[in-house]
């Protein structure tokens, strides 16, 4: 099955502090050390291809929403070592881990970016 996920690009309101928290996150989830792009961009590959990224930008009118962003884990264990680190960077309003309701077997963690942006890791069973 050819790749579905292209990239994601993020906008935050301060670049160095988000360089901080998504260069210990990233690589913690198994992606590439961080490119700084043209333009203002950071870029962390996801298995060594450029074209499969994710990136972020400084962004004046940023305001958070509603929208999250969630990475997939190899298992429960490897949710679970996220939380110390979580706390570490500045993660906030950290929920979980957790089973979720819904379809499936889905374990997660919900948190925060240090600007309001939603993020999640999980671990998901296929049916």
């Amino acid at each position: 099955m050819p790749r579905l996920l292209d990239h994601i690009d993020l906008r935050v309101p301060d670049a160095a502090r988000a360089r901080e928290f998504y260069d210990r996150l990233l690589a913690a989830l198994g992606y590439g050390p961080r490119e700084e792009l043209a333009g203002g961009w950071s870029s962390y590959n996801a298995h060594g291809d450029p074209s499969e990224f994710f990136g972020f930008i400084e962004s004046p009118n940023f305001t958070p929403n509603e929208n999250r962003v969630a990475f997939w884990a190899e298992s429960n264990a490897a949710v679970d070592a996220l939380i110390t680190l979580l706390r570490e960077i500045g993660a906030r309003d950290i929920d979980g881990p957790s089973f979720a309701e819904g379809p499936g077997y889905y374990y997660a963690v919900f948190f925060e970016d240090p600007f309001g942006n939603r993020l999640e890791v999980c671990h998901r069973l296929r049916n």
